[in-house]
């Protein structure tokens, strides 16, 4: 439910071997997931309890091995979601709300924002990147709120703070749209790969 075209083209600027897959007996060999995502939490998750990706993602995450959730890929770690009431993967605590429609701003947030990236939790996902005014382009009507400030990666501001990016050690995940913000969003998927290769 996502731009997975544009995702992989992106990744194979850098000279991987990406596979688009269907079920998750096409993932074990992989070094590294990539999920991106976009449309609704509840199709989505009807999706994944229908090909058992909803189990071999949590085991594939808590097993700490590399992932990287985008948009919805990002939303569906949390625990549940106000869109149609729905349950998330619950890897992470916390909820995906909706936009207050008072403040005043065009729902979907769409186009370029900053982050603001918390230097405790930024890891090598952050090299190269300076910690605050680096645009990227979003499009979401909903945002994750989370009471565990340790996972937080990023935060941006649109009407109100939210969390545009998280990590656990190798699990990292983003509100934005990596292959739609240029050049620093492709610096983000290469140091995502460069994570995967020095684990290896």
């Amino acid at each position: 439910m996502g731009n997975l075209r544009s995702v992989k083209r992106a990744l194979e600027v850098f000279g991987v071997k990406v596979k688009i897959v269907q079920e998750p007996e096409e993932v074990r060999e992989s070094q590294a997931i990539i999920f991106p995502g976009q449309g609704a939490i509840s199709g989505a998750m009807s999706q994944l309890r229908a090909t058992g990706f909803d189990v071999f993602l949590k085991n594939w995450i808590f097993a700490d091995k590399p992932f990287f959730g985008i948009c919805l890929g990002m939303q569906l770690l949390f625990e549940n979601s106000e869109e149609g009431n729905e349950e998330g993967l619950g890897v992470f605590r916390g909820a995906v709300k909706h936009f207050p429609k008072d403040v005043g701003l065009k729902i979907p947030h769409m186009g370029w924002n900053t982050i603001s990236i918390n230097k405790k939790n930024a890891g090598s996902f952050a090299d190269n990147l300076s910690k605050d005014g680096k645009y990227f382009y979003f499009v979401h009507s909903y945002y994750v709120e989370t009471s565990d400030e340790s996972i937080v990666w990023s935060t941006s501001e649109y009407g109100l703070k939210f969390v545009s990016g998280v990590r656990r050690g190798n699990v990292f995940a983003v509100q934005f749209h990596p292959e739609k913000s240029q050049e620093k969003g492709l610096l983000i998927y290469k140091n995502f790969l460069n994570s995967v290769s020095n684990r290896v």
